[in-house]
């Protein structure tokens, strides 16, 4: 039996608006909660998939006798319930940090994940059921739902750079009505009325998004008189604009406590509701001061830490500012006189918001990610410079855990270095936390990137260290004495504390804002040692300081097993600030992964005994190595593309796309037995030069490096697209009863895999994650399905 044209696009369409839900709540979910839930959506997307595919297999003939009917009334369902289920989580108290001692919100996450899985539940069952209805033509089928998801990728993303996130929800909705629609013709219509309508009327509930009471956006508008004067949003960020006349923003990260002058008024941007960036007024020192006259209002810029390099040297003739944001950073490179600085900054909403202070003469404004900057930029700069860019809450909260970060490798401290002049500097602030973990894990990395370059780490290396902040200062060249005298005057005048330079003695660290012992000292001189200090530093430190790389940039992962028991005794007595929150989040959930797992389908393939070990292994291999595959590649071109969005969106649709290729020729494809073993060999081969190739070409312009990747991806992608259709043709002819089960294992297994894969590059790197794709996939060609 053949399926209907309207009933192949009805696939696509609904296939298309999941898979752009999918990337719809990970936005939803960065500017509510944190970014660390970003893998929880696509674990509880599949694990929708795979609960669709047990129900089909429960109540296979009863849906195929009413076939269209039930098929409509689940996309229908999926136009609904993608709006409704967010609106029932917006009305559920849930606090992600604390979850490690509180079981109601351990329990809260559960329901978070049942909840978000019900429209893919609902959009993946008409899916399936198409499958299960037209076994035979299930290349033809799976081809639309490949296509019609790889289109939407794109789509969404293009989407949200011009509409609000929950205009995009609704759009989204309505995709579910057409589909209905297209699989009952005859009520159409009244399909899409009735839908348009629930869903044009669910707006005055969706706004305003309530975020996160925890978030820094919360806490600010809980300030009387406080309020958000404007909106952006993109996929790169929703903006808010807060002023707050009654008690004004007065940041200024790390500023001397003996600074007596007053700050100039500020307002501030939170990205996503969180990462606070301030602006400064014009005629507050917004316009950019005067050659030679600094503006009124911003002396306190030489009071913060990331001034001390602009004491090093009389003047500089060229900066760059990585991370530039609200500007506060280029205006006191101009305010200390720099003949030029280059703003580097990747949002370019927040460009247009800041607006004065890029517009001044000497300022050039780069619209792009640092590492692609870098490395595309043909010049040679006096002082690199990376602003404190995310939040301090984020930061202490350990809720970066799982984020990326390709700022902070070896490989990027590496090509800044070289980016420099023979005697420049480069300079960066995080945030000081007790014990110390990421300005610990920044010298290492920085210790290890200068030894690449054949510079010498003790004498290259200086750390500036104030109440709430630490600035590591790396030159590129020997640190000489008289600058190590300015800097100790630097600090001396501002109650800062110089813990770490050149030839300065353990006893003259620590001395205004005092630990109980000089740590950083103790650290940095054990890391510049190197050599069996070092790796002892790294083995017996509480926290995971062991330097990022390109292939596990998880710099802000410092989670050790073996402190576990520590940290779980004092989570009582105020040990929250010691507990990696996102890495937490990422256990539990695949504990509850297993458990909705075993609930949804391994207990009734136990009790049915309806499923073959061959169909378990095979499609449960496939899914989970197809998941790796994907999450490889768009680690693998971030870096190139610029940003982890931009390669999200090409990954997808480049794979989807060339998979659904793959699944439409694979009746032409003699042999398609071997197609398993042959994903495996390509993708070991593929992608270490993937990797090479594309690191070579990252100086090239974006628009050429889309096509490029999409190339890079194809032939990868149009083998992946093969196995899994034709095993369910196969089984199709001997064993339809089989055709569910298979179905819904596949999506159980990619439930687990996109977790899976997370935590194996957390703790062994990217390459590992493909090295378990290929074994997977042998796996898979071990257990072909009998012809």
């Amino acid at each position: 039996m053949k399926p209907s044209a309207a009933n192949v696009l009805a696939v696509g369409i609904l296939s298309g608006a999941a898979l752009a839900y999918e990337i719809l709540l990970i936005r939803l979910l960065a500017i509510v909660e944190w970014h660390h839930l970003t893998f929880l959506v696509i674990s509880l997307a599949l694990l929708g998939y795979g609960a669709s595919g047990t129900l089909i297999g429960l109540l296979r003939e009863r849906f195929l006798k009413r076939f269209a009917i039930t098929a409509a009334s689940f996309a229908a369902l999926f136009g609904v319930m993608s709006i409704g289920s967010f609106l029932v989580s917006q009305r559920i108290e849930f606090n992600s940090l604390e979850i490690i001692w509180s079981t109601r919100e351990l329990g809260k996450l559960f329901l978070f994940y049942l909840l978000f899985a019900v429209p893919f539940f609902c959009a993946a069952t008409a899916i399936g059921l198409t499958l299960t209805r037209f076994g035979e033509q299930s290349p033809r089928i799976y081809r639309a739902d490949l296509i019609g998801a790889g289109c939407s990728a794109a789509l969404v993303t293009a989407l949200l750079f011009l509409v609000h996130p929950v205009t995009a929800l609704q759009i989204i909705g309505c995709a579910g009505f057409v589909a209905a629609a297209l699989f009952l013709s005859r009520h159409a219509m009244a399909i899409l009325l009735g839908g348009t309508l629930l869903v044009v009327a669910a707006r005055s509930l969706l706004l305003p998004i309530r975020v996160s009471q925890f978030k820094e956006l919360s806490q600010a508008l809980r300030i009387p008189g406080a309020h958000i004067v404007q909106e952006r949003s993109s996929p790169l960020a929703l903006l808010s604009v807060v002023e707050s006349p009654a008690v004004p923003f007065r940041f200024a990260p790390g500023l001397s406590l003996s600074y007596a002058g007053e700050l100039p008024q500020q307002v501030g941007i939170f990205s996503d509701a969180s990462g606070l960036t301030v602006l400064l007024p014009p005629g507050e020192g917004g316009r950019g001061p005067d050659e030679g006259r600094p503006p009124p209002g911003v002396g306190y810029l030489d009071f913060v830490p990331s001034a001390a390099p602009y004491h090093l040297r009389r003047s500089f003739a060229n900066v760059a500012i990585v991370g530039a944001g609200g500007g506060a950073e280029v205006l006191s490179a101009l305010t200390h006189g720099a003949s030029r600085v280059t703003a580097v900054e990747l949002n370019p909403q927040m460009i247009d918001l800041a607006g004065a202070v890029y517009r001044e003469p000497r300022v050039r404004t780069m619209n792009a990610e640092a590492r692609a900057f870098i490395r595309n930029s043909n010049e040679r700069f006096d002082l690199i410079q990376i602003a404190l860019v995310d939040s301090f809450g984020a930061s202490a909260a350990g809720v970066q855990a799982l984020s990326e970060s390709y700022l902070y490798t070896v490989e990027s401290i590496a090509e800044m270095l070289r980016h420099l002049q023979p005697g420049g500097y480069l300079v960066i602030t995080r945030w000081m936390q007790v014990p110390p973990r990421d300005v610990v894990k920044l010298l290492a990395t920085s210790v290890v990137a200068l030894e690449k370059l054949n510079l010498r780490p003790a004498r290259s290396i200086a750390l500036v260290r104030t109440w709430n902040t630490a600035t590591l200062i790396v030159k590129r060249g020997d640190i000489d004495p008289n600058e190590v005298a300015t800097l100790r005057q630097f600090c001396d005048e501002r109650s800062f504390d110089l813990d770490f330079a050149p030839g300065i003695g353990r006893e003259e660290t620590n001395r205004y804002n005092i630990l109980d012992e000089p740590l950083l000292f103790d650290l940095a001189s054990a890391l510049v040692v190197g050599g069996r200090t070092r790796e002892a530093l790294f083995d017996q430190y509480k926290f995971f300081i062991r330097p990022a790389t390109d292939d596990r940039p998880y710099f802000f992962h410092f989670f050790k097993w073996r402190v576990l028991p520590e940290l779980l005794r004092l989570r009582g007595r105020s040990g929250m600030p010691l507990v990696e929150w996102g890495y937490v989040i990422l256990i539990a959930a695949i504990v509850q992964a297993f458990i909705a797992a075993i609930a949804f389908l391994l207990l009734p393939l136990v009790f049915l005994r309806r499923a073959r070990k061959r169909t378990i292994v095979y499609f449960g291999s496939i899914g989970l190595g197809f998941l790796f595959l994907e999450i490889a590649f768009i680690q693998r071109l971030t870096l190139f593309l610029g940003h982890p969005l931009y390669a999200a969106a090409v990954v997808l649709s480049s794979f989807l796309l060339f998979a659904g290729i793959g699944s439409g020729i694979v009746d032409r494809v003699p042999r398609i037995r071997i197609a398993p073993i042959l994903v495996a060999v390509v993708a070991l081969v593929e992608l270490p030069l993937v990797h090479a190739l594309l690191y070579f070409l990252l100086g090239l312009p974006q628009a050429a490096k889309v096509p490029i990747s999409i190339a890079a991806i194809a032939p990868l992608a149009l083998l992946m697209g093969m196995p899994f259709p034709s095993a369910l043709k196969r089984l199709a002819k001997r064993e339809p009863e089989q055709v569910p089960w298979a179905w819904g294992i596949n999506g159980t297994a990619s439930v687990l895999s996109s977790m899976f894969a997370t935590l194996i590059a957390v703790h062994f790197g990217f390459s590992a994650v493909v090295g378990v794709a290929a074994l997977l996939y042998v796996v898979a060609a071990l257990s072909t399905p009998d012809a």
